[in-house]
């Protein structure tokens, strides 16, 4: 390495002595090129304020829709995102305009050094502000590339759907992949672990129950295993007994619906299932029921 670096020094101080002239020209050619940087990196901030004015009118007008109601909040964070990374380009435009100017300005002054000085600090300054352009050049495109990422992760978030509650999928109405209007269900949930029987005491009888009272749920399907349960709610007033009522006397009886919210039986449960309940009013006990089939 120590020999490399003193056969580019010997080269240098060779090429600085072809003579006064010669030093002068490359001089002046490197003013030129550095002149000629800059004015592209002029252009280039120029660009970067003509799109950053156009981001900050596009947020405003979003911010102005937004506030009526006529587009979603998703748009209005969407331009100001935008903003956000065109502003920052500016700021990297900037940064380079400035590192283009200074190199210019270096190079200006080495038509009055002398030439062997002139070859050895335009090559260190050359390499240096070389090194600055590149580092604002990346700057700029980590600031691009970190305002793209976030646009995808703000997108990533609207396609999300998540679940209010931990639950059991009932029916899917929507296929993934499959585009849907907004508000549109795509799936039903069922919480098994909150069931409850609706059930309907006669009206004559509602007087003996109250919230909180236990209360017993037999399944069709296993009526030889009662679950244990509650009453959770009983209806303010009373109404005929549903249609679905398996007989036609008891259809026009005066009911209250009551719920018995089931203590266990998770995953035994499931909505739709028929029942018949009990409930254990003050002063008595469980009645003793015959085997059902």
């Amino acid at each position: 390495l120590a020999q490399h670096q003193i056969a580019v020094l010997e080269e240098s101080l060779r090429q600085s002595r072809l003579g006064v002239d010669q030093s002068r020209a490359d001089a002046e050619g490197r003013v030129n090129e550095a002149d000629g940087k800059l004015a592209a990196a002029e252009a280039q901030l120029a660009q970067a304020e003509a799109s950053y004015a156009q981001a900050k009118w596009d947020r405003e007008a979003m911010t102005r829709l937004f506030k009526k109601e006529l587009v979603a909040e998703q748009e209005a964070q969407r331009a100001q995102r935008n903003e956000e990374a065109q502003a920052a380009i500016v700021a990297a435009q900037k940064r380079q305009v400035e590192a283009a100017r200074g190199a210019l300005t270096a190079a200006k002054a080495n038509l009055v050094n002398p030439a062997i000085r002139s070859s050895q600090v335009v090559a260190v300054q050359g390499q240096i502000l070389q090194a600055q352009a590149d580092i604002a050049a990346a700057q700029a495109e980590a600031e691009r590339a970190r305002a793209q990422l976030e646009e995808a992760r703000a997108n990533r978030k609207d396609l999300s759907v998540i679940a209010p509650f931990n639950g059991t999928v009932a029916t899917r109405t929507a296929e993934p992949g499959e585009v849907v209007m907004a508000g549109t269900a795509i799936i039903t949930l069922v919480n098994l672990a909150e069931v409850y029987l609706r059930a309907f005491v006669p009206e004559g009888q509602i007087g003996h129950v109250r919230v909180g009272q236990p209360a017993r749920v037999y399944l069709d399907s296993a009526p030889a295993k009662p679950i244990d349960a509650y009453v959770l709610r009983v209806d303010p007033q009373a109404s005929f007994t549903p249609e679905n009522t398996y007989f036609r006397e008891d259809r026009v009886k005066q009911v209250v619906g009551v719920k018995l919210r089931l203590k266990s039986a998770v995953g035994f449960a499931k909505p739709g299932m028929p029942a018949d309940g009990e409930i254990l009013v003050d002063g008595g006990d469980w009645p003793t029921r015959q085997a059902r089939r």
